[in-house]
């Protein structure tokens, strides 16, 4: 490491040697310590130049041929979330540092660099330059080196694929992503990110979608060639105001990005879809997070919506990462929403919201403190200490939600689905009858709803799955 001078001041321009130490931190990663000559003042630009190497690190994923939907080349890609980009490059990995970065990538002929960022150039030699100048914290960084190619889907918006994806990616999305973002910008306020890509990673990509800003990698499966599954990007560009614009200050508190993501998601999809199929995928989300709470047991600490992560400690970051923040987040959103009693009024506060935190990172305490803020008359009526439904107990109180928003407008399509659900259930099932319910109209959340529901009414068996293994491979 290197101390640069000043720009245009006196000193060497290779920079002052500087010493530098890896300390124990903890079992997600080391600290890079670096000595400086002498303490800074307050508020003084430093400039340190790192010579580092990234190699086989978790936040760097490298791709064999084999891995890839073309099978011809490699490809590398970058996962940050949560606080795997230290193993990228060095950083303040926690979500409370937001920064401006610009990167220079060199690649081999046959291939090309795409990095989350608003500006993107091809120069000589095959060399890309990116500039980000809205400041993001260090999980959203992200960089895909591969043999991959683009197409224009709408103003704003581009698909990225392996060639032999690049046409399906078209034909799905032309036209979609800028529908959503348009409803997205009259709720909660301007698009502050200039384009709006998505990326369809490699069939081997291990996550749904993945909100990088400017360019979201989303997994393949999402090209169903009926369009069936487009509204599940909502979600991602949700977050273009919600996690990527105002950010939570720590992971401990991943609802402010999910919770807020998940409301803001279902928003935008009751005005393009209505509210019945919204509250039919909310009601989705609401079993998964009746599946998770069984399996892990109601008072289990992570289903608290503030969850204690300090270093030395069992918790992870990346152990926030379940259906609670997530879902019992969206909940307490909806509550808030349920304590002023009009959506457009609550609407209004979350345009507010964003424009009060926009590229920040806070915590739940700023959250609520500008809800009381923003709604004085409920500030007076004391609504964060109702019995039962206190802020706090939301916040430190493991648990199923002490609110639930009313689903019933669902019912017009979830119970065509629980009746044919009643009928797979039964000890003897009627064929005929079954065989006249059309499913081929259904919305995709109504399939899904309907495989819940036969779940719940007839769950499988308990598994043997350690005598099946030794049928299997015996030794």
């Amino acid at each position: 490491a290197a101390l640069l001078p000043p720009p245009g001041g006196p000193g060497d321009a290779a920079g002052q040697a500087l010493p530098v130490e890896s300390r124990p931190f903890a079992s997600y990663g080391s600290a890079l310590h670096i000595a400086l000559p002498q303490a800074p003042r307050a508020g003084q630009l430093l400039t340190l130049l790192i010579d580092y190497e990234a190699g086989e690190g978790p936040g760097v994923c490298w791709l064999s041929p084999e891995q890839t939907a073309g099978k011809q080349k490699p490809y590398m890609y970058t996962q940050g979330q949560a606080v795997l980009n230290r193993s990228f490059f060095p950083c303040f990995d926690t979500p409370s540092v937001k920064f401006t970065y610009s990167a220079t990538v060199k690649v081999p002929e046959g291939f090309t660099a795409v990095m989350s960022a608003t500006s993107w150039e091809k120069q000589k030699d095959n060399t890309f330059v990116f500039k980000m100048p809205q400041p993001i914290p260090s999980y959203l960084i992200a960089l895909v080196v591969g043999d991959i190619v683009s197409a224009d889907v709408g103003p704003r918006s581009r698909v990225w694929a392996e060639p032999c994806l690049i046409e399906a990616a078209k034909k799905e999305y032309d036209g979609v992503i800028e529908e959503f973002l348009v409803v997205g910008e009259k709720l909660f306020g301007p698009y502050v990110w200039g384009r709006y890509d998505i990326l369809f990673m490699p069939p081997s990509f291990p996550f749904g979608g993945m909100e990088n800003p400017c360019l979201t990698f989303v997994t393949p499966c999402l090209l169903a060639g009926d369009r069936s599954l487009v509204d599940v990007i909502i979600h991602e560009i949700s977050h273009s105001w919600f996690g990527n614009l105002v950010t939570n200050a720590t992971w401990g508190e991943f609802w402010l990005n999910e919770g807020f993501t998940m409301y803001a998601q279902r928003r935008i999809s009751t005005e393009v879809y209505g509210l019945p199929y919204t509250c039919l995928e909310a009601a989705t989300g609401r079993a998964l997070l009746r599946q998770h709470m069984d399996a892990t047991g109601e008072d289990h600490p992570l289903n608290k919506l503030r969850v204690v992560i300090e270093p030395g400690r069992c918790v992870n970051p990346d152990d926030t990462y379940n259906e609670t923040p997530y879902e019992k987040g969206y909940c307490f959103v909806s509550y808030l929403a349920h304590l002023v009693g009009n959506q457009s009024k609550f609407d209004a506060f979350l345009q507010a919201y964003v424009n009060r935190f926009k590229f920040q990172s806070i915590t739940a305490d700023d959250t609520l403190g500008f809800f009381l803020e923003y709604f004085p008359e409920l500030k007076e009526k004391g609504v964060d200490s109702i019995p039962g439904f206190e802020f706090d107990r939301w916040l430190n109180t493991p648990g199923w939600p002490p609110y639930l928003p009313d689903l019933s407008p669902g019912q017009q399509l979830m119970r065509p689905a629980e009746e044919l659900a009643e009928l797979w259930a039964a000890d003897s099932l009627n064929m005929e009858a079954i065989e006249a319910v059309d499913i081929m109209g259904w919305r995709t959340y109504q399939l899904v709803y309907f495989l819940d529901q036969v779940l719940q009414k007839s769950p499988l068996p308990e598994g043997e799955c350690q005598g099946t293994l030794r049928a299997l491979v015996p030794r």
